[in-house]
C-alpha cells in the first residue's frame, strides 16, 4: 500500500517544491513507484518536471473538480517509475469551486484512496498557503515533509503550520504525522544558518533530518530546464544532498 506524504509550507521561497520534485526523481531512481501530485496553481513541479502547464488538458483540477478519476489524468515523466499529476492553469481557481463540493477537505483523499495500491509513494506538492487546497493534501496525507530555509523568516510561520497540522489531526485525520522536516538553502559559512539549525533541532528533535540542503546555483537552475537535478547535473553539490536525503529518508521508513 502506498504512502501519501505532503510537502508543505505556508511561507513561499522556502525549497518546497524543490525538494518535492527531487526526492520523487530519486526515489524513482530507487526503484519506487511514484506519483508527484502538483497541487499548487503555480504549477512549479509540473514545469520542473517538463511540462507546460498552459498547454496540458489533463490536471489535478479535473480530479478535484470534474471529478475525473485520478488514473485519467496521470502522466509518465522522463524518469521511469515517476509519474504527475500534473497542475494546470485552471486549477488558480479551484479554491473557490471546492467551497461548494461536498466534503470539500476530501475530494483528494477520496480520490487518492484508491490510488494508494498501484504506487509505492504519493508526494504532494502543496501551494505557499493555509487554503483548501493544502487543508486537502494535509487531510489525504499519511505524513508530512517540512521544508524550512535556514533564515530567520522561516521560523516565524512555523507555528501556524504546526497549529494547522494539529488542528487537520484533530478534525480530518487522525492519523496525519510529521514525517520530518528538511533544512534548505543552507550555508554553512553563515552564522545565521547554523543558529537556525540548531532552534530548529530544538523544536523537532529526531524530526529533523541530518543531511541539509545547501545553496547550489545547479539545483536552482534546474527546473528552467525542465528536469530534476538527478538529470540536469547528478554530481552537483545539490544532486548528492537530495540523493542522500532521500536514502535517509527510505532507511528510516525501512524500505531502502
Amino acid at each position: 500500500m502506498g504512502k501519501i506524504i505532503s510537502f508543505s509550507n505556508q511561507k513561499g521561497g522556502v525549497g518546497k517544491t524543490t525538494t518535492c520534485v527531487n526526492m520523487a526523481a530519486y526515489l524513482s531512481k530507487a526503484g519506487k513507484k511514484v506519483l508527484l501530485i502538483d497541487l499548487d496553481p503555480q504549477g512549479n513541479a509540473t514545469t520542473g518536471l517538463g511540462f507546460s502547464k498552459s498547454t496540458l488538458k489533463k490536471s489535478v483540477y479535473n480530479v478535484l473538480i470534474e471529478e475525473e478519476d485520478v488514473k485519467d489524468n496521470v502522466l509518465p515523466t522522463e524518469l521511469d517509475g515517476l509519474y504527475i499529476l500534473p497542475a494546470n492553469i485552471d486549477l488558480a481557481g479551484s479554491e473557490v469551486e471546492l467551497v461548494y463540493k461536498k466534503s470539500r477537505e476530501k475530494v483528494l483523499k477520496m480520490a487518492l484512496d484508491k490510488m494508494k495500491k498501484d504506487y509505492d509513494f504519493l508526494l504532494i506538492d502543496c501551494p505557499p498557503s493555509l487554503g483548501l487546497l493544502t487543508i486537502n493534501a494535509l487531510a489525504a496525507a499519511d505524513s508530512v515533509i517540512i521544508p524550512i530555509q535556514s533564515e530567520y523568516y522561516a521560523l516565524e510561520g512555523l507555528s501556524q503550520l504546526m497549529n494547522s497540522v494539529a488542528l487537520v489531526r484533530q478534525h480530518l485525520n487522525k492519523e496525519l504525522r510529521v514525517e520530518g522536516v528538511v533544512l534548505t538553502m543552507y550555508d554553512g559559512r553563515s552564522l545565521i544558518s547554523k543558529q537556525i539549525a540548531a532552534e530548529i533541532k530544538k523544536y523537532f528533535t529526531k524530526k529533523l533530518y541530518e543531511i541539509v540542503i545547501p545553496r547550489n546555483i545547479r539545483l536552482a537552475e534546474a527546473p528552467s530546464h525542465g528536469k530534476p537535478i538527478l538529470l540536469h547535473d547528478s554530481k552537483c553539490m545539490g544532486a548528492r544532498a537530495y540523493a542522500a536525503l532521500t536514502e535517509e529518508f527510505l532507511k528510516k521508513e525501512g524500505r531502502e
